[in-house]
């Protein structure tokens, strides 16, 4: 381990001994002020005789003092007792198994919403995917019948591509939301998740179908499958683009259903009378619908002293070898 990450990381649980290093600072200028009083001062013309006299004893004088100041340096940080801090961190992550059911009727195609109903909640759900994360999320589109567009998936990438290929006319027209939410609901039904929840969005009344939307919602209370339910355009007349130019076609939402289904599984209706409205209900619906975290903390504080009482002790031994032995001073 590189030796400056490694004093980064320590912590001291007596720091207050730490106040004592000043003390190495004052017997170093009381060392250096004793040294200067033993020596005589005289003059002379030039020192050129005395040039390279000095003996290594002379040279290596101070090192006896150096490696006491050094050794009581290390037995003050050992005093200090430096520990170093090891932290695990476990997660505990609770995803979220979560269903979009998206309405593909000829309706779709009202330009109420810019460029039209389809491209406009496409953007608006792109957006809602990709600002999710640990959660499993599948499409199913439904008109005069549903499918699986896209299985429940952790890979939102596939899910974007999945995404980006739904348009008009891929199935029957009509608006099954029967079908459409039993198909969701069949993609949860065995999901192990603690909370999965399903995202209908119609723009228009239940004409088509096998499935009952009002026993759907019963089922999907039964699985424990919070449905959030969005109508989706103006009120009034929509525009629409046909081979004979723009008509205008009549909104029609079957309020009362969808407020049923999300009042029975749990969920909220919503209704979104344009774009942006409509991504102010995604982003509440991300809101309440927030993956769960449980983060666990574990800090282990082992001591590292003895190193530094280890260096030290080399050190007070290394200077009271040299003091006498090779740079013993004659009394």
């Amino acid at each position: 381990m590189n030796i400056v990450v490694y004093l980064k990381s320590l912590e001291f649980a007596n720091a207050a001994f730490l106040w004592l290093l000043p003390i190495v600072v004052l017997l170093t200028a009381g060392y250096i002020w004793k040294k200067n009083r033993m020596y005589a001062v005289f003059s002379v013309s030039t020192e050129t005789p005395f040039l390279g006299i000095k003996s290594a004893k002379q040279k290596f004088r101070h090192l006896p003092f150096i490696l006491r100041m050094l050794a009581i340096i290390f037995v003050i940080i050992a005093l200090a007792r430096p520990q170093s801090s090891i932290s695990h961190k476990q997660v505990d992550v609770e995803g979220i198994d979560i269903v979009m059911a998206l309405d593909v009727s000829g309706s779709m195609m009202a330009m109420d919403f810019r460029p039209n109903r389809l491209d406009a909640c496409k953007n608006v759900m792109q957006t809602f995917i990709e600002n999710r994360s640990n959660d499993r999320i599948g499409l199913v589109v439904y008109s005069g019948e549903a499918y699986t567009k896209c299985p429940l998936t952790s890979d939102y990438q596939t899910l974007l591509r999945s995404l980006e290929t739904v348009k008009f006319g891929i199935i029957d027209d009509g608006t099954a939301i029967g079908d459409g939410l039993g198909t969701a609901i069949n993609r949860l039904r065995e999901s192990q998740a603690k909370s999965k929840v399903i995202v209908l969005l119609s723009d228009g009344v239940n004409n088509a179908g096998h499935i009952d939307p009002y026993s759907a919602a019963e089922i999907a209370r039964e699985f424990g499958i919070r449905v959030y339910t969005i109508g989706c355009g103006t009120i009034g007349n929509a525009p629409i683009s046909t081979p004979y130019g723009i008509m205008y076609i009549k909104v029609e939402i079957d309020e009362p259903l969808l407020k049923n289904i999300a009042q029975k599984t749990g969920g909220k209706y919503f209704r979104a009378q344009n774009k942006t409205k409509l991504q102010e209900v995604y982003d509440e619906i991300d809101k309440m619908e927030k993956t769960r975290i449980t983060e666990y903390h574990f800090t282990n504080k082992p001591d590292e002293f003895f190193p530094f009482l280890l260096v030290a002790l080399g050190l007070f031994l290394v200077e009271i070898l040299l003091r006498y032995t090779i740079l013993r001073i004659k009394p």
